[in-house]
């Protein structure tokens, strides 16, 4: 599964604004200058979440991102999906009943075993990334990164 850089740096926001003070916001410029990405890039991929409902965002002098529920309930794939779709990555184009090998219509009654293979790879990488939340991830920092990234965010 490759998923595009800006998947990463959804990431990576989303994970900084649940290390923030409950109700703290963080504009798309202080993101893209602490993390070194392009600004409008990482902007439209917030807009995508704001969308979602992972995030609000709010305009003005203070305005800027927060989380829109609790990071306990925002999963891994709750993210992937809100930027990247939750669609299946593997389309089965039915070549076995293409081209000189082709295969009787009669013997392709039932899904290929090569997609029914991707089909559950990708149902499996679903499941892992729902069952790990941002609060998760937040916790599995090392010591010091939450109060450092306070510290030049707030």
């Amino acid at each position: 599964m490759k998923l595009p850089e800006t998947s990463e740096w959804v990431l990576h926001a989303a994970a900084v604004i649940a290390q923030l003070p409950s109700g703290a916001t963080v504009s798309a410029a202080q993101l893209s200058e602490h993390f070194g990405v392009p600004g409008p890039y990482l902007s439209k991929q917030l807009a995508k979440l704001v969308r979602s409902g992972i995030l609000t965002g709010s305009t003005g002098p203070r305005g800027g991102f927060r989380l829109a529920r609790i990071p306990e309930r925002i999963s891994i794939l709750d993210l992937v999906a809100a930027v990247d779709g939750a669609a299946d990555p593997y389309v089965c184009r039915e070549l076995r009943q293409q081209g000189r090998g082709a295969a009787r219509p009669e013997d392709c009654t039932q899904p290929c075993a090569l997609a029914a293979v991707m089909r559950d790879a990708h149902e499996a990488w679903r499941e892992s990334l729902s069952a790990v939340s941002l609060a998760d991830i937040v916790a599995g920092l090392p010591a010091g990164v939450v109060d450092k990234n306070r510290r030049l965010l707030g």
